[in-house]
């Protein structure tokens, strides 16, 4: 996968943050080299995030993000702010830009607190150096000038030490997996599975076990007992979408283990253990709950759609209860989740890990139980306890 197809959500997200008119456009155009965002006198030109996939050398693929002035006003203002507070949802790095002529103001050291209380990593850098006073810069500061030019090469080198990607440590699966092994990935080709791809779980799968030098045979679910009867011998492991569990498990022998691509995701993203136990909640729900399906990306629905029509369609199966059901997509995810019985997120793949994260930590924070659209599906399906055999201590938990 080349650097211009890396994903966004394996990108490092690094958010530009200030007041109006202390130059955050000016700086992102200097640090990226491109004419990103619009730049003017005039306080409160970047009245909507401005988002850019990019190659950021000397770091590599990057998401760069420029925001309104968080001192924006009026109702329109407030509204701005608090997308501004969204975006730091997903941020990996924060810039914070101040005018050097002015200094730190009460708003710098508002989203200082705010950098500090979601433990992002954020470098303060003193804008306009070309006619503000020289200043003595402690760590992580820089006085740049975005007219000139000075510094600009030190900060990006600066924001490329600081950021770092938790994720690119982790595996999907590759590291459970030997040089040579086989596996079956299974993946259903109906009306809403996008045209002439794959989704991007597969993709990231697929990838992670031919780094580990295993093999992979893709083949759709009702072909799948032929594909099986056709090696030489069986798999290390068949990985199924989520919504063909119910038959898939059917079919896989027992002796060869099964799980879902969400299931992985789950493990990628950091919350494996957190959705196992989340999803008990479902055989505890009553009639009125209210259950909160999200999903992070923001594909049209169509006929079938698992968000919409079979999750909940399953849930009322499942528990035979009345159940409120609630759906948010893409970027909106509520901040309070205090009504909510359960959330039942989707794998993830097109949001970061901090976001993810973020969206984790709410609800344990506000004691609602987080699980995922895979783990929720093999517990209703009753095999949940079969699709985490490949992690033996998660397992050993589900009666």
């Amino acid at each position: 996968m080349s650097l211009n197809d890396t994903p966004s959500s394996e990108r490092i997200h690094i958010g530009f943050f200030g007041r109006r008119n202390a130059g955050k456009s000016s700086v992102v155009n200097a640090v990226t080299g491109q004419e990103l965002s619009v730049v003017s006198d005039v306080k409160g030109t970047t009245t909507d995030p401005v988002t850019k996939a990019m190659e950021l050398l000397p770091l590599g693929p990057v998401v760069i993000i420029d925001t309104p002035g968080f001192d924006d006003e009026g109702m329109l203002g407030e509204l701005r702010v608090r997308k501004t507070k969204q975006i730091l949802n997903r941020t990996d790095l924060a810039v914070l830009i101040v005018d050097g002529t002015v200094g730190l103001t009460d708003t710098e050291q508002q989203l200082i607190g705010i950098f500090r209380e979601k433990n992002i990593p954020f470098l303060t850098v003193y804008n306009k150096s070309d006619i503000a006073e020289k200043r003595v810069c402690q760590n992580n500061e820089f006085e740049v000038s975005a007219l000139t030019g000075e510094n600009i090469y030190e900060l990006k080198e600066r924001i490329a030490a600081l950021a770092k990607l938790p994720s690119q440590e982790k595996r999907i699966i590759g590291d459970m997996l030997s040089k040579g092994d086989m596996t079956v990935l299974v993946t259903p080709i109906d009306a809403s599975a996008p045209k002439g791809r794959m989704i991007l779980p597969q993709v990231q799968t697929l990838r992670d076990i031919l780094d580990a030098d295993a093999m992979a045979v893709f083949t759709k679910e009702h072909q799948l007992a032929e594909t099986l009867n056709s090696l030489s011998a069986p798999p290390k492991l068949v990985i199924t979408d989520s919504q063909a569990f119910a038959m898939v498990s059917k079919i896989v022998p027992e002796s060869v283990p099964l799980t879902s691509f969400s299931i992985l995701m789950a493990r990628y993203k950091g919350f494996l253990e957190t959705a196992v136990k989340g999803a008990a909640a479902i055989k505890k729900l009553n009639d009125g709950d209210t259950v909160l399906i999200s999903e992070g990306c923001t594909h049209h629905r169509q006929c079938g759609d698992i968000g919409s029509v079979k999750l909940p369609a399953l849930l009322k199966r499942t528990t035979g209860k009345e159940l409120n059901i609630e759906l948010s997509s893409g970027r909106e995810f509520p901040e309070d989740l205090s009504k909510y019985s359960l959330v039942i997120h989707c794998g993830g793949c097109m949001l970061n890990e901090r976001e993810m994260t973020y969206r984790r930590m709410s609800a344990e924070d506000q004691n609602v139980p987080f699980t995922n659209y895979g783990i929720a599906l093999a517990l209703m399906n009753g095999i949940l306890k079969r699709s985490l055999s490949i992690f033996p201590d998660l397992a050993g938990e589900i009666a």
